[in-house]
């Protein structure tokens, strides 16, 4: 055991370098884990100390006791005159005094209970290393290799530690291989009770806008700016880019030469499509960049819902919302708007019906009806329904055409209304005679069976009618036939 202690230091040096722990934190770590050793058997209750001694290389124990007048805890008190007599000739009552424990119960202790608690010590400081570690590197780019598969998960191997990559952050249809590089951005970092839990993500738009810093030098130096980025993972992506020299072009600068750069994105992303868009502050001209490579013919915009009515040509429609609606959603989650998406020919339908009803307001002009269209107002119920200072704040209308539009507005509505009460009124009439004639057909139903053919019931002259076809067909009561002689008979 002797030559073990000698040997502790060079132990402590060995484990600092190859789990890249300070020194300090290992010594710390064996010094808790032999005074928990010693508690345990000396005494959970007993105060013991230890300390790491350079100069010999080993731990040293020591036994702390309190000097009092009168003890009460034994194990961890001493009177003065016993103090002063075994411990220190000028011992004071209050004194903390120092005993050390012998050597050679230290070295049964280490060999039987405290090498489990250090290994564990050391283990622990290991985990929050390396969580330390990769805190501070969350939201970037790092290489791994394909370790195994748990159920749908990939677990990547990242050098010092394991890192997860679980199923909803792969990118669909992508496969990989157990010893296959791969890239993936840091989402997560957790300290567990297993240990830092690290989480891969290969759908987060950050890995695009990352991928991107680290082709584009202009990213990187700050030069062209990354404003927004969005995906649909595998399938198509939008990133929005402005620049703070106006000498650089920002979508010149992510394509590259001969587009070397965004390709280099693409062939990483595996194929998905990247649509790189110039940000500008103006909602309308951003969105109309956004929905590229469609074009837009007119924009109608409503500030209070945050939305946007977006007429196109009826031939750019399917462009414009593209597969499954793919591309306006990127559009709309790129740019902040909710929008709605028309062709020509249906706005144009709309408008016509829209102006037809604001037209059929009592002392509408063509004028207002065109200003109040323009401001969102598609119909009269649309104007109706309208609180009074928000048409009076409308250039073109002011406060005192307002009264007397909304009135005339709300007028034609209830008379509107009125009417198709009354058709439906008339409606249910008209319905509940046509049910009353339904139910009187259905009473004189005999009488129109018999007309179409039907047999009736027998009554007295078609009874006497058979009696005929009896004696024309059949023997009488007295046996004649028709035909023959009553006298053969």
């Amino acid at each position: 055991m002797d030559q073990l202690q000698l040997q502790l230091s060079r132990v402590i040096e060995q484990v600092s370098k190859e789990k890249q722990i300070d020194r300090q934190v290992i010594i710390e770590a064996i010094e808790s884990a032999m005074v928990q050793a010693a508690r345990r058997h000396f005494g959970l209750n007993r105060m013991i100390e230890a300390k790491y001694n350079l100069e010999i290389g080993e731990i040293e124990l020591f036994e702390i006791k309190k000097v009092v007048d009168q003890v009460t805890d034994p194990e961890n008190e001493v009177t003065l005159e016993d103090a002063r007599k075994n411990y220190d000739e000028e011992a004071d009552v209050g004194d903390e005094l120092l005993a050390k424990l012998p050597r050679e119960v230290f070295g049964r202790i280490a060999a039987q209970t405290a090498k489990q608690n250090i290994i564990q010590k050391v283990r622990d400081a290991e985990r929050e290393l390396i969580y330390n570690e990769f805190k501070d590197r969350k939201g970037e780019i790092f290489s791994g290799i394909v370790q195994r598969f748990e159920k749908k998960n990939i677990i990547v191997n990242l050098g010092r530690t394991d890192a997860i990559l679980p199923e909803k952050e792969q990118i669909p249809r992508e496969r990989y291989r157990q010893g296959d590089r791969i890239r993936a951005y840091i989402y997560d970092v957790d300290l567990t009770a297993k240990g830092p839990q690290i989480v891969l993500s290969r759908t987060h738009p950050n890995l695009l806008i990352e991928l991107f810093r680290q082709e584009v030098p202009e990213i990187y130096e700050g030069i062209v700016e990354v404003k927004a980025a969005v995906r649909e993972p595998g399938g198509r992506a939008k990133i929005a880019v402005v620049s703070h020299d106006r000498d650089v072009d920002p979508v010149g600068a992510c394509v590259g030469m001969r587009g070397t750069r965004v390709q280099a994105v693409v062939q990483e992303l595996r194929g998905e499509k990247i649509d790189i868009i110039h940000y500008t502050p103006d909602p309308a001209e951003f969105v109309c960049r956004a929905l590229a490579p469609a074009k837009v013919s007119k924009i109608i915009m409503d500030e209070a819902d945050h939305s946007m009515e977006v007429i196109v040509p009826d031939d750019q429609l399917s462009l414009a919302i593209g597969k499954k609606g793919q591309n306006v959603t990127l559009a709309s989650r790129l740019t902040g708007w909710k929008l709605d998406i028309r062709g020509e020919a249906e706005a144009d339908e709309e408008a016509r019906n829209s102006r037809a009803s604001l037209m059929g307001i009592p002392g509408m002009s063509d004028v207002t009806a065109e200003i109040l269209l323009q401001n969102n107002f598609k119909s009269a119920e649309d104007l109706a329904g309208a609180e009074l200072e928000t048409v009076a704040e409308i250039e073109g209308i002011g406060p005192e055409r307002a009264v007397g539009i909304l009135e005339s507005a709300r007028d034609h509505v209830r008379d509107k209304q009125a009417r198709a009460e009354e058709a439906a009124r008339l409606a249910a009439e008209e319905a509940a005679r046509a049910a009353e004639e339904a139910a009187r057909a259905a009473e004189e139903m005999p009488a129109a069976e018999v007309a179409e053919g039907v047999e009736p019931a027998p009554t007295d002259d078609l009874a006497l009618a058979d009696e005929g076809e009896s004696a024309a067909g059949e023997p009488s009561s007295d046996g004649a036939r028709a035909g023959e002689d009553p006298k053969s008979a």
